[in-house]
């Protein structure tokens, strides 16, 4: 599989009451793992939307180990692999860059649409970077 490591920090406004992340928030560091493994093989989101391809989540799914909190630096750790031609899975973890806690894992599905919103293949070069 393909893979990046993607470095944030934990902003106050994505902490709860209590002072861990929000849980909503880990789907967002997923997309931002998402993009940079993109990136890091030589395709952006908006080049494959300029290529007239979009890749809409169509299953999401994330598990809570341990909480991170305000100011921890945190590490998302990015697969991805070919489902079929026109369907993609990534899969996350999240790490405490300090002590290498596990705080969450995940994984989304990606089905590839055309401008009209009716299911493509996806890029070739997706599909060979992903396939191998």
């Amino acid at each position: 599989m393909r893979s990046s490591i993607s470095t944030l920090r934990v902003r106050y406004a994505e902490t709860d009451k209590m002072g861990v992340v929000y849980y909503a928030n880990y789907l967002v560091w997923f997309e931002v793992a998402r993009a940079d493994l993109l990136r890091s093989l030589g395709w952006t989101y908006r080049e494959m939307e300029h290529a007239g391809v979009s890749l809409p989540v169509i299953e999401a799914h994330c598990e809570y180990h341990r909480p991170a909190r305000y100011d921890d630096e945190i590490e998302v750790r990015t697969e991805g692999r070919m489902l079929s031609p026109v369907r993609i899975e990534f899969q996350y973890k999240v790490f405490r860059r300090d002590d290498q806690v596990l705080t969450a894992s995940g994984r989304t599905v990606h089905a590839a649409l055309d401008p009209h919103g009716r299911p493509c293949r996806l890029p070739e070069r997706i599909r060979e970077v992903f396939a191998s």
